[in-house]
């Protein structure tokens, strides 16, 4: 993906059914492993907390690290190998992408309830977004507590221990306390008396897996992670019951709870499988594959060359495996490819670093993130394909990305988006909560012309739960195409810009179990997500860049 996107966090949790050993250290070994494979998904702050087996009197019952250093994951990973004792029972760690609160080290996960009562000692770590964290604010201070924080982690970690203290079970106060949470959640958890749980929320937006046997119960949020840390094939690892709680007894007993009254649609989050999940995992490996399948004949009829004028590249690294899939989908069409070729014509220099302070200095040095190779592309001539994930923001496609593919000569770029164009702010992970930084929202501006502002207003006053969707139906698709070319081009440039998008129909036929769709089609999976699309818009008239929840 060419725009920095921040989004999913990811959560580990290793539970040993048994009495551990007190030789080696497999659980500690074993959540280390689980959260370097999960990296990808937080690189902002990481935490660990180790419960111990057999938790003694005078001694804190369980080890807690976090970080939010350059380097957190690596901290944490040290930490656990240097620990003071290596007998624990449940390993439960967390790494983080901020969206709530600064990157600071009180906000990093696990959050702790302490309690002298063990039962009613509480550690809990998540994948998650809430809407209304205000009114969970409220909710708390109305039980006549003083909270002090209003992270949401923090108000989810105190809410189920408030239950507990009220003599509720487990799956019973998990139930109440997220009862009135708006969003989409991934949690997992352990009580001091030796109970570990996860859940999920009953939309399924998150994703959340684990694998069980005899001697362990393991969760973490992408499957991969738990079949190279346990060496198991993907049919042992089965996805976490949406609006359910996996519950794991001090005496290693598991049991699956259904805290969920009614269970709506499944809206499994789309972006974890055009983006963000690891690509190893034969499901989303497939369904990349299929969404640069379906742009090929787009793609060709937007080219309108001869094959052997075009080139076809894509933007590293993410886009490698829906690229795979539009060559295969040319190679199945006879003689596609006799002459077209493909390649890299675009890296990401990893290394690159710069530590300028000018602004304008800063910003020239930015667009040298990226190098491009040479002598590939026929300058004059050719048409140049270049695959990306999404088109979100646009500001490094401009700024970076096309001056650098018009230095190759190319009579024009064609930039494909295996994504649809993202119309609507997302607020269950993505972290992009405001309108006026939306590529497809500005093009929608444009077009609407002079009458813009009176559109919005009049939209934004009305009864309608979706106040966009009108406005964004009374333009044919190619017109946002058009419009967002026009306004990804960047001064000077010598190429024809030419943008094509993914349809919300190949979509769905590429993950059909993954219909979390709301940033495209503007249908929130909960009443909150219509409230802070609602707040978006009312930011962006009142010129506010404030966040929409």
């Amino acid at each position: 993906m060419s725009d920095e996107l921040k989004h999913e966090c990811a959560v580990a949790m290793v539970v040993l059914r048994k009495s551990p050993s007190s030789v080696g250290d497999f659980g500690g070994t074993k959540l280390s492993l689980l959260l370097e494979k999960q990296h990808n998904r937080g690189q902002d702050g990481a935490g660990a907390a180790i419960l111990s087996a057999n938790p003694e009197p005078g001694n804190e019952p369980y080890w807690l690290a976090k970080s939010a250093s350059a380097t957190p994951l690596a901290d944490v990973l040290g930490a656990i190998g240097k620990r003071p004792s290596n007998v624990g029972r449940i390993f439960l760690g967390h790494l983080r992408y901020a969206t709530f609160g600064k990157n600071e080290e009180k906000f990093c996960h696990p959050f702790v309830h302490e309690s002298s009562e063990l039962s009613h000692m509480l550690l809990l770590a998540g994948n998650f977004n809430l809407t209304n964290a205000a009114a969970l604010f409220d909710n708390y201070r109305n039980h006549g507590e003083f909270p002090t924080s209003r992270a949401d982690g923090y108000l989810i970690t105190e809410l189920v221990a408030h239950e507990l203290a009220g003599g509720k079970s487990l799956a019973d106060s998990i139930a109440t306390a997220l009862a009135e949470a708006d969003g989409a959640w991934t949690l997992c958890g352990m009580t001091g008396d030796g109970w570990a749980f996860a859940t999920r929320d009953k939309h399924g937006i998150r994703p959340g897996f684990y694998y069980l046997d005899d001697e362990v119960v393991v969760v973490a949020s992408e499957r991969p992670a738990i079949q190279a840390a346990f060496d198991v094939p993907p049919e042992k690892v089965k996805e976490l019951p949406r609006g359910e709680v996996l519950l794991v007894s001090p005496g290693g007993a598991v049991e699956l709870v259904d805290i969920c009254d009614a269970k709506p649609p499944s809206r499994a989050c789309a972006f974890e499988r055009i983006y963000f999940s690891r690509a190893n995992d034969a499901d989303i490996h497939r369904e990349r594959k299929a969404l640069g399948a379906a742009l090929v004949p787009q793609i060709l009829q937007a080219a309108d060359a001869p094959m052997e004028d075009i080139f076809f590249s894509y933007i590293p690294n993410s886009a490698r495996i829906a690229f795979h899939g539009l060559l295969e989908r040319l190679l199945s069409l006879r003689g596609a490819l006799e002459f077209g070729r493909f390649g890299e014509v675009i890296v990401k220099d990893a290394k690159f670093r710069t530590f300028i302070a000018d602004a304008a200095a800063r910003r020239e040095f930015y667009k040298h993130v990226y190098d491009v190779t040479y002598g590939l592309v026929k300058p004059g001539s050719d048409t140049l394909v270049v695959l990306d994930d999404s088109i979100v923001r646009g500001n490094t496609m401009k700024n970076a990305i096309l001056p650098m593919l018009d230095r190759l000569g190319p009579k024009r770029i064609i930039i494909a988006s295996s994504a649809p164009p993202i119309r609507y702010p997302d607020c269950y992970g993505i972290d992009m909560s405001t309108l006026g930084e939306l590529v497809a929202f500005k093009a929608l501006v444009n077009l609407l012309g002079k009458n813009a502002e009176e559109e919005l207003r009049r939209a934004h006053a009305s009864s309608e739960l979706n106040p966009l969707a009108r406005l964004y139906s009374a333009f044919p698709e190619e017109a946002y195409s058009a419009e967002i070319a026009r306004l990804l081009t960047p001064p000077g440039m010598k190429a024809e810009v030419k943008v094509v998008y993914q349809s919300i129909g190949a979509l769905h036929a590429a993950g059909p179990g993954s219909l979390g769709d709301w940033y495209f089609t503007g249908e929130y999976p909960t009443a909150g997500g219509y409230k802070v699309l609602r707040k978006a818009l009312s930011n962006y008239l009142g010129r506010s860049s404030e966040r929409s929840y």
